[in-house]
């Protein structure tokens, strides 16, 4: 039924809309579901294929429906088998056609569908006319029959244009650690399948201030087809800092938790006059209630100095974030200095078993109710301590000159010996640019995870799970670093794991070269450091004291992906057994780097390095 449907579409698009209505009448139609449509390209002089190429709205160009009914799965056809995205499966998730859905930083309308069913477009040098001016392009993708990479082109009002290359991963075997949302199933026209589908969001650089005027699609590349569902202008975040921040390194089972409020313990980096606060719903199937926010300065443990001010979502008390999906708070009238505990409060109405979370926090947090908290200022509401930061995931003051965003692991990291202590050496390094006038004063954004790697995911980025080392840098880097609020700087001190665990010192240094490359195109600083010894470390064997002498010799060669290289090896090594940790700098673990050791990495970063 699906094919003859569609060949009577393609005819009746020939012949006018007397048989086109006569072709619509010949296919049972339930509510909600539009009859199936072949998805060929757009016919010659149709809505979707200007004779002149005038750009027009990405959804005029639709040409595929990629998304079914679970009832009526026959009446789409996303990858040419007859497969499909289960429009229930979105639902569940908060992807509902026309809502507005927060990814890396730019707003995406996951789309409504035309009259005659289609959704989403098969890229093939459609002109699309976008408008807005920002810091990236971000495109909601998914390949069909493979990964599908093409080349399309930005154009800017002023005649300028630039070439990108984008690649949409498999829409069933991409990375799990690199998708936007997974769907727990998909449709085929025998019905559901319990297989995953997933969207990926990607982000191409834009020249900075320059207003866009249209995109032109990748061509369809060969073997593959690259299909687009929405695209947006991620705005430049122009007059905000980010101040603090974590990474998402799971997500895990939590209480459950049943109408109970959170007050999470953050450290201002920077200071500014007004306050925004992001949470962001990764690695999730559903949507999280967010019922009431409230943000205060910190007098002790859970008190607060003066009432906390009342937080909103476009002028709403809460919000509901989307899985996979961020949030971004509207402004308040909050003063903070660089340096100061701010108390971050946000009720859960609802019963939340599973959180995406920063499992080692560099401060104690609290959990209270039943009921809403977020108004208290003692600390009696908050009987119950809390090691971790669930959702919240960006504090940002007005002002300041940008943000240094640091990615590493463990070193890098919170643990149980620097928690409370604000020792970890990115907080001594934000003390450090606060202190001086020479270099900008960013605001130092850790986003560092424990156990983390550069080229491969603990965490399978995907489903509750205990593990909590995070997806790979390469696949983490849109949104902990690119789609920081105004990041200038990229610090990354990152590699030792990879080693440890079997990578090669080629393999590291492709992946520090990828990572680097990405982030110089989308006008960062970077900085990478050099990896410091381990020797005595259980894994941490000759062969990997090898391997890890090798990067470094080829970091400190400066390649041209690197603007500076922090030589952390030369600042932490025993210049007796240089495989080794200089004996006062070592923590006992022969691994990570003691307070004294902090202080002498923190010490040894020029900061004429990190600025313009």
């Amino acid at each position: 039924m699906p094919r003859t449907t569609g060949a009577l579409r393609r005819l009746a698009a020939r012949a006018g809309a007397g048989l086109l209505a006569l072709a619509a009448a010949m296919t049972p139609a339930t509510a909600g579901t539009v009859p199936p449509r072949a998805g060929a390209a757009p016919l010659p002089g149709a809505p979707g294929a200007p004779a002149d190429g005038t750009p027009l709205p990405l959804a005029r160009h639709f040409d595929n429906r990629g998304v079914s009914e679970d009832a009526h799965p026959q009446y789409a056809d996303f990858d040419g088998s007859g497969a499909s995205l289960s429009a229930g499966a979105l639902a569940a998730a908060g992807w509902t056609p026309g809502r507005t859905v927060a990814l890396d930083g730019a707003e995406l309308t996951w789309p409504r569908p035309t009259p005659s069913g289609d959704d989403n477009v098969r890229a093939n040098g459609q002109s699309v006319r976008v408008e807005g001016r920002g810091e990236a392009l971000v495109l909601l993708v998914a390949g069909t029959r493979g990964d599908a990479t093409g080349t399309g082109t930005v154009h800017y009002r002023d005649g300028g244009h630039a070439p990108f290359e984008l690649t949409a991963p498999d829409w069933r075997r991409g990375p799990l650690g690199a998708k936007a949302v997974a769907l727990p199933h998909l449709n085929k026209p025998s019905g559901r399948v319990a297989e995953r589908a997933l969207l990926y969001a990607v982000s191409v650089p834009l020249r900075t201030g320059r207003p866009v005027s249209s995109v032109t699609l990748p061509r369809d590349p060969a073997g593959a087809d690259l299909h687009v569902f929405a695209l947006s202008v991620r705005p430049g975040a122009t007059g905000w800092t980010g101040t603090w921040s974590a990474a998402p390194g799971t997500y895990a089972w939590v209480g459950p938790w049943t109408d109970r409020t959170l007050r999470l313990v953050t450290r201002t980096t920077a200071g500014g006059p007004r306050v925004r606060l992001r949470f962001e719903n990764a690695f999730a199937r559903e949507p999280v209630r967010i019922g009431a926010v409230s943000v205060a300065r910190r007098r002790a443990g859970a008190q607060t100095l003066g009432r906390p001010v009342p937080v909103t979502f476009g002028g709403r008390t809460g919000t509901e974030v989307p899985a996979g999906a961020r949030a971004v708070s509207d402004p308040v009238d909050l003063a903070v200095p660089a340096g100061d505990d701010l108390l971050v409060s946000f009720h859960l109405p609802g019963t939340v078993r599973a959180l995406p979370l920063h499992r080692e926090a560099a401060h104690t947090s609290y959990l209270g109710g039943p009921g809403n908290r977020t108004r208290e200022t003692g600390g009696g509401a908050y009987p119950t301590t809390l090691r971790s930061w669930p959702l919240l995931t960006g504090v940002d003051v007005a002002g300041g000159e940008g943000s240094l965003v640091v990615v590493g692991d463990s070193i890098t990291d919170a643990s149980s010996r620097t928690r409370d202590t604000d020792r970890r050496w990115t907080d001594l390094l934000a003390a450090r640019l606060h202190r001086q006038h020479r270099t900008p004063r960013y605001g130092v954004l850790n986003q560092a995870i424990s156990a983390n790697r550069i080229l491969t995911d603990r965490y399978p980025g995907d489903g509750e799970s205990a593990e909590s080392s995070g997806v790979s840098v390469l696949n983490r880097l849109d949104r902990d670093v690119l789609a920081q609020t105004s990041p200038r700087a990229l610090l990354v001190f990152q590699g030792v794991n990879d080693l440890r665990w079997g990578a090669t010192a080629e393999e590291v240094l492709d992946g520090l070269r990828r990572v680097t490359e990405r982030a110089r195109t989308h006008g960062l600083r970077t900085v990478v450091a050099t990896l410091a010894p381990c020797g005595g470390e259980k894994r941490c064997t000759p062969e990997v004291d090898a391997r890890r002498q090798t990067v470094n010799a080829a970091l400190r060669a400066r390649p041209g992906h690197v603007d500076a290289v922090l030589d952390a090896d030369r600042v932490l090594r025993d210049p007796e057994r240089p495989e080794r940790l200089l004996p006062r700098y070592d923590s006992g673990d022969h691994l990570h780097p003691g307070d004294a050791g902090l202080v002498a990495l923190t010490d040894a970063v020029d900061l004429r390095t990190l600025g313009p």
